[in-house]
Formats: structure tokens, sequence, C-alpha cells
């Protein structure tokens, strides 16, 4: 389909930031797309977009893997509601204030930031498990829920990349093993993490913001606007007992876990996520749920009701997802990524091919929204050039893995990007503007570390 098959996303990343419509950018890119599949398989071009529009979301939401996610993502607004009504939050701030554990900024921070990395099992859940814990803190010592939306992204995905005990690594590891290379998949695998430098370089901006208390950019004018204006906490129900709060998370954190192992035969890296973020979620909303119940202060009738308004509270950004995950899948069938991964070319000088290698990721992340497709598109582009020009196998995974990273970081379209916005309750386009700053800095570090690993290794 050529270069117009990078219009649709283009279109929806004009709309969000000209109309801050992120679900009007959304339907009108997914129109266009479908329009241009209709002209390319010659149907008719008004029944082709229309019903094609209908039957994508159709067909996205009646697959197994997204409808967990679209239904954990309902369900995680009734188990929000429950820790938040129950008055668990407001009792483990002044926990954690007692104990020392959260009396200064940048404990807080580094709480919110040793919580991602802890649960590094999923992303999703490394997002939220760390917005839920952090919420309260962050209205305590009156930091913008941007900071907490921009440590919690930045945090989840490289340090999902770089531990690899997960399905990240799993999902990339049989990639790799369809080729017959000098070394093992799994040797490349776990070599790639030293050559993973956006990740590495996103982690360091992220302790930088938490040492320094230092933000930049349009995160330091929400900080600013925060503190000159009349701050009103999140409203939160009086502190109760902490374990309202403490046991439906510790629930999720454990049971996901249990449920990677169970899913994965006994393998925690061949877990399904998706399988284990739903079941880890409703198994926590339900202990909730049995937790307020066994207190008295609720009745079945009212914990239904929140548990509802819960759910309603994030239709909205359920919505997103919904379109994020099925502009993907138009976007695939179309060719948007095998087109920007043409980009990398066959007479590219040899020092240029691990940077471009770099770029592609991430301008296909960034358009299509998905860190995953990117890396399913690029490895099999990046395996043979591995093969035919000898380059070093670690470096050129690492930068096809940091290039996807990087492009998810700053694409508004991104699933991710929307549950980062609904873990911590930040506007989702304020998240976006607010992140893009670092994620440009730590992209352009590490263009310039691709650069000088290729002069120093080839």
């Amino acid at each position: 389909m050529s270069w117009v098959s990078i219009l649709p996303p283009l279109i929806a990343i004009v709309v969000v930031f000209w109309r801050k419509e992120v679900i009007l950018a959304l339907l009108l890119a997914l129109i266009s797309s479908e329009f241009l599949l209709a002209i390319q398989n010659d149907t008719s071009v008004m029944s082709g977009t229309f019903i094609g529009s209908i039957e994508r979301v159709i067909s996205i939401a009646t697959s197994a893997g997204n409808s967990r996610i679209l239904i954990f993502s309902i369900v995680i607004g009734a188990l929000l509601v429950y820790i938040r009504e129950s008055g668990g939050v407001a009792a483990t701030v002044n926990m954690l204030m007692r104990r020392g554990v959260a009396r200064s900024k940048r404990q807080v921070g580094f709480l919110t930031m040793f919580t991602g990395v802890a649960v590094f099992i999923e992303s999703n859940m490394s997002v939220l498990t760390s917005g839920i814990v952090a919420r309260g803190l962050f209205d305590k010592f009156k930091m913008s829920r941007a900071r907490l939306a921009y440590i919690i992204d930045s945090t989840s995905a490289p340090v999902c990349i770089l531990i690899l005990l997960n399905g990240w690594g799993a999902y990339v590891l049989g990639l790799l093993s369809n080729y017959e290379l000098e070394q093992s998949a799994v040797s490349i695998l776990w070599g790639s993490v030293a050559f993973n430098f956006y990740a590495i370089i996103a982690l360091a901006l992220v302790a930088y913001t938490i040492i320094t208390d230092k933000v930049h950019g349009p995160m330091k004018q929400a900080e600013l606007e925060l503190q000159h204006q009349q701050f009103e906490m999140e409203a939160v129900a009086t502190a109760t007992k902490a374990r309202f709060m403490l046991v439906p998370l510790l629930t999720l954190i454990t049971s996901m876990i249990g449920f990677m192992y169970w899913t994965g035969d006994g393998v925690l890296a061949n877990g399904s996520g998706s399988k284990s973020v739903l079941y880890a979620t409703v198994l926590a909303c339900t202990v909730a749920y049995l937790l307020l119940l066994q207190s008295k202060r609720f009745e079945h009738k009212e914990l239904m009701e929140l548990g509802f308004k819960g759910m309603g509270e994030l239709l909205p950004l359920v919505s997103i997802v919904l379109l994020s995950l099925t502009l993907g899948a138009s976007l695939k069938e179309l060719g948007t990524g095998v087109f920007v991964a043409s980009v990398v070319g066959d007479y590219l000088p040899v020092y240029f091919i691990v940077p471009v290698l770099f770029l592609t990721g991430a301008v296909m992340s960034f358009t299509t929204g998905t860190s995953w497709g990117t890396f399913a598109i690029l490895i099999p582009i990046g395996v043979p050039l591995i093969q035919s020009l000898g380059l070093p196998p670690s470096l050129v995974v690492g930068a096809i893995l940091s290039g996807g990273i990087f492009g998810d970081h700053c694409s508004p379209i991104s699933d991710t990007t929307a549950v980062s916005a609904l873990a911590s309750g930040c506007d989702l386009l304020t998240h976006v503007k607010t992140q893009l700053p670092y994620a440009l800095f730590g992209g352009a570090l590490s263009l310039v570390a691709f650069f000088v690993a290729s002069i120093v290794m080839l």
C-alpha cells in the first residue's frame, strides 16, 4: 500500500493534539484505515468502510486475549472503588507515613518505582499495582498525577523488557527461536539486556526525577499549577483499616504470579499475561468485596452499586483501549508496519543499520500503538541482517526492543499509555504531553549510544 498506509496513524496523532479528543482521533483513524483497505481489496468503498469498521471492532472484542484485556480494564474499576470507599487508602497512607516509609516526596517516589520493579511479571499489573499504592501518597504530598503516570509508565515496560522472566521474554524468545544462529536464542536475548539503552535510560531518568525532586517541561507546569491552585485530594473515605487496601493488593500480586505459573505449566515465562491479569483482578475484587461485606460497613446491594459505579467510571478509558487494539489490527492488515520497516533498506552504511533499526522500531510503535507488534515485524527483518552482514546479534535485538518501548512511550494511541493514565487517575492527553519530553530525551541519548556501539563493535 506504500506511503498512504501511514495516513491513518498520522490522522489519529494530528487530531489528538489538535482537538484533544482521543476517541474521535481513534475513530477517524480506524475509518480511514478501513477506507484504504476497501480500495486495496477492490470492494465497495461505502459498505467496506462502514461495515469493515464495525466488523473490525467485533473481531477484536471477540478475540479471547483482547476480551480478557477489556474485561480486566472494566473489573479493575470495581476493585479501585472498593479500595477507595473502604477507607483503606487513607489508612495505608497514614501507616506508611508513621513507619517512615513515605515521609517525603523522595521516599514516595522510590516506593512507587520499587513497586513497579517488584511486579515485573506483567506490565499492566506493574502499572496498576504502583498506581493503586501511590495515588493517595501523591495527593498527600501534593505531587501531580501526571508525575505519577510518568513514573509508573516509564518503570513498567522497561523493567519487563530488562528482567525478561515474564511473558515479554517468552514472546521475544519465541520470535528468535525461529532462526538458526551461532548463539542460542536465550544467550542472544539475555545479551540484549546490556544493549537495551532506552529501557536503561528511561529508568535512570525516573530515578533522577525522584532523587532531585525536579521535573521539566509540561510536567513542571502541571506541578506549578497544582501548587498555586486550591488543592483537593481525591475523594476517599475516612481512614479505617489498612487491610482493606493491602489484602486485595497482595492478593492481586501473589495470585498474578501463581496464575502465571499455572497457565505456563510450571514455567513462569511461559504463562499467559492476559489470562493471569484477568484472573488475579477478579480474585482481588472478590476478596475486597468479601472483606467489606464481613466488616458490616456495607450491605451486598451497596457493594454491587459501588462496583458498577467504579466500572462505569472507567468506560471512556476502556473504549480507548478497545479502539487502540482495533486500530492496531486494521493497520496490521493495511501493512503500515511493513512499510515503515522498509525504510531500513539494503543500501545503508553498516554503521547506520542498528541506529536505523532503533528509529524504525520507534516510528512503527508510535504509529501503530504497539511494541509487541513492532517486535513481530522487525525481528524477522533484523535477524537476516545479522546472518548476512555479521552484525552483533544482541546489539541488533537490543535496538529493536529499545525502539519498540521508546515509540510506545511517545504514542497517544498506545493501550499501555491508556492503562497508565487509568491507573494513576491522570487525564490521558496530559500524561502523553508531560511524558513526551522525557521519552524524546531518552530516545535521543539511546540513538547516540547505538551509533557509538555500532562504531565500536563493527
